[in-house]
């Protein structure tokens, strides 16, 4: 065999030409067959003048070369004058050459298929895929189709050789090229996964041919469904389309290649599940009524990211939004699921509420049951509850036949029937509603009135004890959102019998690790009249402290700290317990509760937390808990004197007594009286009027200031906070003047310590310090002027002329 074909040259070195010349024929080549000027057989030999027999292209264009340079007319090979260039078709040398050819041909292939056989040396077998190329190229498809090579080119695929796998898709595409017939033999069996795997080889030429050939495949309609039925198929082309290291002709191969599968439904949803999208809103766009509903339908069920959401809202929002006002049930559903994929970011929610969605969505919602099924109100309220959750002017744009828009108090009361009288489900989604309108302080206050003027809030707390979680959290939320504007009406409601707030209660400590739910409920809690010193009672009867203190210290002992919700949970829980301080005075029960509890070492221990919100308002529950210190400590009782020390009072002597507080006069410990001398508090509290977040220095503040309040020592308060180093950050917090709170209670707490007269001395050098009193003097309320006045007389700035005028008593 090997004799047979042309060894002198490298496979692939030579032209299709010197190819078809040069090989070894079967049959001896005749002069006869050889055109003088082409050298090569010929298709098409013609007579001229004299007899010379040429190629017809070869005599043609010869001829024109002596037309065009004005040379005369002659013979190319006797170069004798012609005088005409009339040509004779050569008939019996073509049929003759024809015969000989197939003769050839029919040899050689029969050589072909021995070479394509596993075990045939690789050049046989890369000579034999040559061979059949040059075949299809002759147009010849058809007798490489009839003589059974196909499958036996295919099988070459299976081939060890590297080179011969190449060779074997290169000689399939041509084998295809235009012939629908070849393509139908070609996609038989495995063969088009057979191809497919070679998308993925990391040879990337074996992916380059690879590719080609399926982009010829693919213009056979027939052959674009067994395509894209091969797993994988597909996802690989859309992969390499976007793919930046492949070469460029094999991405726009293979971008072709989906172009011409795109005539497939089923390759379209392939396609849009694996991103390639735009074929798949091309025909929500473009197609039939059926096909709308179809793609729709399979949209709804794709899972997207937020930037393609944008994108198909921008793209095909108008579309879907007509199909959704449609008659036909099935359309309103597919359009209404695509819509709910499409809304779930605020981006695309802003596009789609620009393309006109709000109007027939509530319209939706407030149809009767007859028009439209309660399943799909709620997708219609999850689609509102979406679109409700991004960053719109929903005062403002209309939705009802009377220009209401969402927050109108009768488009609110209407949700709020609805919410009343629906499935959890549904209910869930409105609540959700509600909970995006109140997430703006510009639609909180309509949506507040609202609900007012309706009476619905026993209605809204009763839902905090449903069973469902998702359902319970919504309505917390929106608690919480109203609790601002209606913490009394929500105080009222949850002191109720109904047990809301042991709900509540239940909520905070039901799980270990700090969930969202927990969070939001606390917060709730949290935000509720602290002087509410009815729920106080109600919570301390029901041992919500007890709960919420266990809480907290499994947070400082180290709770996993996994959950992004721990530090909403710890500063909702901090902030609850803080208003059990704001009711000492009245309730015995919160005062037993804060020193079984130990409340002021707690709260010491929080303000070394890394939270703001926890410094601050542990810090203003020690000021509470201190406050209350001079009404609990002891007084100790001097005992009377004897009959021997009435008579002769010269030779008493004052007992001495040990273990007295010095503020507060009496036994104190931080357990039982709160007070702040015992432990770290005070040091930690000076540490904070350094802090960036003027609340937490203004927190700090208060509390160091109950240290010289009315009622205690002034004196010895004022040594303890110089033993503490607290005079020159109290003074640095007054410069500062950060906050108009924060400068009133500064002035206050310097003029307390201006009453020394040390303290005065030293500062009456700073001018500083007088000139921040004197603004204080001049440009505070009136209370803060007074005592900046008193404050000024200490360090001699003011005249004092109560030494002068007697009083008038």
């Amino acid at each position: 065999m090997a004799g047979s074909w042309d060894d002198s040259h490298e496979f692939g070195s030579q032209s299709d030409d010197s190819f078809q010349f040069e090989r070894q024929h079967i049959e001896p080549i005749y002069d006869a067959f050889i055109c003088p000027l082409s050298k090569q057989i010929m298709k098409d030999p013609v007579s001229i003048e004299n007899g010379q027999t040429f190629e017809r292209e070869a005599i043609e264009k010869w001829f024109n070369e002596c037309k065009e340079n004005n040379r005369k007319l002659v013979c190319p090979l006797t170069l004798k004058e012609l005088k005409t260039t009339d040509m004779n078709p050569s008939i019996a040398l073509r049929n003759t050459i024809e015969e000989w050819n197939a003769r050839n041909e029919a040899v050689q292939l029969d050589m072909a298929r021995k070479s394509l056989s596993p075990g045939c040396p690789e050049i046989d077998t890369l000579r034999a895929l040559r061979f059949v190329q040059y075949i299809c190229q002759k147009n010849s498809r058809r007798i490489v189709r009839n003589a059974d090579l196909i499958p036996m080119i295919v099988d070459m695929l299976k081939s060890s050789s590297r080179r011969v796998r190449c060779k074997t898709l290169e000689t399939l595409r041509v084998v295809v090229e235009d012939d629908d017939d070849n393509k139908e033999i070609m996609a038989e069996g495995d063969n088009v996964r057979t191809i497919v795997k070679f998308l993925s080889h990391e040879q990337s030429k074996e992916r380059e041919e690879a590719v080609s050939l399926l982009y010829e495949l693919s213009k056979s309609e027939s052959l674009c469904e067994k395509i894209g039925s091969v797993n994988g198929a597909i996802l690989i082309l859309v992969g390499m389309t976007s793919s930046k290291s492949e070469n460029l002709l094999t991405v726009e191969k293979a971008d072709k290649t989906l172009e011409n599968l795109e005539k497939n439904e089923n390759n379209v949803r392939q396609m849009a599940e694996n991103g390639r999208l735009q074929p798949l809103l091309t025909l929500i766009l473009e197609g039939s009524p059926e096909v709308k509903l179809s793609m729709a339908s399979y949209l709804g069920e794709l899972a997207l990211s937020n930037d393609v959401k944008v994108f198909v809202a921008r793209t095909v929002g108008s579309s879907l939004i007509n199909l959704m006002k449609s008659g036909n049930v099935q359309s309103r559903e597919a359009a209404l699921k695509a819509l709910n994929q499409v809304s779930s970011c605020d981006p695309s929610a802003k596009v789609l509420v620009e393309e006109g969605i709000l109007s027939p969505l509530v319209k939706d919602l407030f149809a009767g049951p007859n028009q439209l099924p309660m399943r799909l109100k709620e997708i219609s309220a999850t689609i509102l509850a979406n679109i409700v959750a991004s960053d719109c002017d929903f005062d403002s744009i209309p939705v009802g036949p009377n220009h209401q828009t969402l927050v109108s108090e009768e488009i609110i009361h209407n949700l709020l029937y609805l919410i009343s009288n629906t499935g959890p489900a549904i209910e869930c989604k409105l609540l959700q509603v509600l909970v995006g309108l109140t997430s703006s302080p510009v639609t909180l206050i309509s949506v507040v009135s609202a609900i007012k003027s309706s009476g619905a809030i026993n209605s809204l707390v009763q839902f905090i004890e449903a069973p469902q979680q998702d359902l319970r959290l919504a309505a917390i939320k929106l608690l919480q959102h109203l609790s601002p504007n209606m913490g009394q009406e929500l105080a009222s409601s949850l002191r109720g019998t109904a047990g809301q707030l042991d709900g509540l209660i239940k909520v905070i400590a039901e799980n270990i690790v700090s969930t969202e739910e927990q969070a939001v409920a606390v917060g709730l809690l949290a935000d509720l009249p602290e002087r509410d010193i009815g729920l106080t009672r109600q919570m301390l009867d029901e041992g919500a402290f007890e709960i919420v203190i266990s809480r907290i210290k499994l947070i400082r002992q180290g709770e996993p700290r996994r959950s992004r919700f721990v530090t909403p949970y710890l500063e909702g829980l901090v902030r609850v317990l803080s208003r059990i301080t704001f009711v000492l005075q009245n309730e015995p029960k919160a005062v037993s509760l804060c020193r079984d509890q130990d409340l002021a070492g707690l709260f010491t221990e929080l303000l070394a937390s890394s939270l703001d919100n926890v410094q601050m308002v542990s810090a203003f529950a020690l000021e509470n808990l201190s406050l209350e210190s001079k009404n609990l400590t002891k007084l100790p009782e001097i005992p009377p004197p004897s009959v021997c020390m009435s008579i002769f009072p010269c030779f008493s002597k004052q007992p001495v007594m040990t273990g007295l507080c010095r503020v507060h006069r009496g036994a104190c410990s931080r357990r039982d009286t709160f007070c702040l001398l015992e432990g770290p508090a005070l040091r930690r509290l000076v540490g904070l009027l350094d802090h960036t977040n003027a609340a937490v220095v203004e927190a700090s503040l208060a509390a160091l200031s109950t240290l010289l309040d009315d009622g205690v020592n002034i004196e010895e308060g004022v040594a303890v906070l110089m033993e503490v180093e607290g005079i020159k950050p109290i003074l640095d917090v007054l410069l500062e003047k950060r906050t108009e709170n924060l400068g009133r209670r500064a002035v206050w707490v310097v003029e307390r310590l201006l009453r020394t007269e040390d303290i005065a001395y030293e500062v009456s050098g700073d001018p500083n310090v007088s000139t921040a009193l004197v603004d204080a003097f001049q440009h505070g309320d009136y209370h803060t002027r007074q005592t900046a006045e008193r404050a000024l007389k200490h360090v001699d700035k003011i005249p004092n002329f109560s030494g002068i005028f007697p009083n008038a008593a």
